[in-house]
């Protein structure tokens, strides 16, 4: 059995793939998952649909592997993070949708812990920011909101879980209720420090643990999935929330390794080995993916538009028919010629975290043009992504840390060479794209083969990860540093504040 099969469920999609020993893509099998918006600034997911469209694509990726449950070593799972549910014990039906990582409907209880003076404490034993984008608030929605919930809940009848939580329940029959290390740290509920649940936290959001899964290493034998459901039972052996398992399936093992993933939004870690550092540019401290009991950590900051400004570039401005279109465009001009490109669509994120700051084209001369604008708007999500190393690397070096020799990046706009070189050029360090891109559902694949004995180490996993392409930086430091300059003084003009 050399084969391992990852699930690999995020917001819009349910994918499974089945990767080689060597980690090679065997087959791969994908299906939409529909979205629900009752109203502004909520979002939500049927539980069903999760579920269901899952163990679709599971049975059809071993289909298209030619390959039967027995082939398969271990199952892995990764997944969006945040995004809660909960449901009963007994019966396993869900009280209510999903409420997805993106909804904002806990901002009210947010607002109250803030000031309160909450702030400060729970960042400090969680490492996260105060916001409805974590669980807990979320899970106390539905508490305080579904009728029977609260009582139900204290009466030990409920489960509550993120998402690779609720896969395991379904796979197992509802005889595991679990989750791992990097996904529990995302609830807003769980002391990274002490690697466990916090009663404190519990008790100030009204919580009670009976809801709360069980918490393993990321590399782990959970259990078994049900013999019915693939064809024989598979050792679930790895879980891990979706960025977590980007930066293992980027060999990004030891700290001061980076990666990047160039999405919608763009989604940096760094790990910091087994030293918690606090950040003092508004990043988030996590726990990364654990192979054991002892603690892992890192530093995140995500862009909130990356890809997204090439999706305004067509849909918005209609300067190009297709998103593959921008990097002919930008490239027929030799640089973007005074044009600085800030996309606040949605406010400014780490490390600037302005709210209320909004998207602005600056330096606008009469020979500008769209091809010069397309050119700026590619660059700004290599500005964004290089003040966020930037905090990064300040943060690690502060803390007697080490900053990234190197930036590992995946993701759909990583495909995008103008782009990446633009990104090593500023950051002054090489860019690497790996030759398997598919380094979500990899990761959690390499911490089920080292759960089941497939993968001896990490050392082992290292020197499987393999480079496509390593772009090296080629403008002068001094110009690099003009270029970011320029880009600050405009971030700066247009700050809300």
């Amino acid at each position: 059995m050399k084969h391992i099969l990852a699930l690999d469920q995020g917001t819009s999609s349910s994918r499974s793939i089945v990767f080689s020993a060597e980690g090679e893509v065997v087959a791969m099998a994908q299906r939409e998952l529909p979205q629900h918006y009752p109203q502004p600034g909520w979002v939500e997911h049927e539980p069903d649909d999760v579920w269901t469209g899952q163990l679709a694509t599971a049975r059809e990726a071993l289909a298209r592997a030619g390959l039967e449950a027995r082939d398969i070593a271990a199952l892995a799972i990764t997944n969006q993070r945040e995004t809660t549910l909960l449901w009963n014990r007994r019966t396993g039906r869900p009280l209510h949708r999903a409420i997805v990582w993106q909804d904002r409907r806990g901002e009210a209880l947010c607002v109250q812990l803030r000031e309160g003076g909450h702030a400060e404490a729970i960042r400090q034993r969680t490492g996260l920011v105060v916001d409805s984008y974590f669980s807990a608030t979320k899970l106390r929605w539905l508490l305080d909101h579904v009728p029977g919930a609260r009582h139900a809940a204290e009466a030990g009848e409920l489960a509550f879980g993120t998402v690779d939580s609720w896969l395991m329940w379904q796979l197992t029959g509802g005889r595991v209720h679990a989750t791992d290390v990097s996904n529990a740290s995302r609830t807003l509920l769980f002391d990274i420090r002490q690697n466990r649940w916090c009663p404190e936290l519990l008790a100030l959001l009204k919580l009670p643990e009976s809801v709360l899964p069980q918490v393993f290493p990321s590399s782990h034998c959970f259990g078994e999935s049900d013999a019915a459901l693939l064809g024989a039972p598979i050792p679930i052996a790895g879980v891990a929330g979706d960025q977590q398992a980007a930066l293992f399936g980027q060999a990004c093992f030891s700290a001061g390794l980076a990666k990047n993933t160039y999405g919608t939004g763009c989604f940096m870690l760094m790990h910091t080995g087994t030293r918690l550092e606090n950040s003092t540019h508004g990043l988030l401290s996590t726990a990364a993916a654990q192979t054991t009991a002892a603690p892992a950590y890192a530093l995140e900051g995500s862009v909130f538009v990356g890809g997204a400004v090439v999706q305004w570039l067509r849909d918005g401005l209609n300067a190009i028919g297709h998103s593959s279109e921008v990097q002919a465009l930008a490239a027929s001009v030799p640089d973007a010629g005074g044009v600085v490109f800030v996309p606040a669509f949605t406010g400014l994120g780490a490390p600037y975290w302005d709210a209320h700051a909004r998207g602005a084209i600056m330096g606008l001369s009469r020979g500008s043009t769209v091809a010069h604008i397309a050119r700026a708007a590619l660059e700004s999500i290599a500005f964004q992504s290089t003040a966020l190393l930037r905090a990064m690397a300040e943060d690690a070096v502060a803390a007697g840390g080490t900053a990234p020799l190197e930036l590992r990046v995946d993701g759909g706009a990583s495909v995008n060479d103008l782009l990446m070189q633009f990104q090593a050029d500023l950051l002054g360090i090489p860019v690497v794209r790996p030759a398997v891109t598919e380094t979500t559902a990899l990761g959690a694949a390499w911490l089920a083969g080292l759960a089941v004995g497939q993968y001896r180490s990490t050392a082992e996993l290292a020197a499987l990860w393999k480079e496509e392409r390593r772009f090296e930086p080629s403008l002068a430091a001094e110009r690099a540093a003009e270029l970011m300059a320029a880009w600050d003084d405009a971030v700066r003009r247009n700050r809300s504040t």
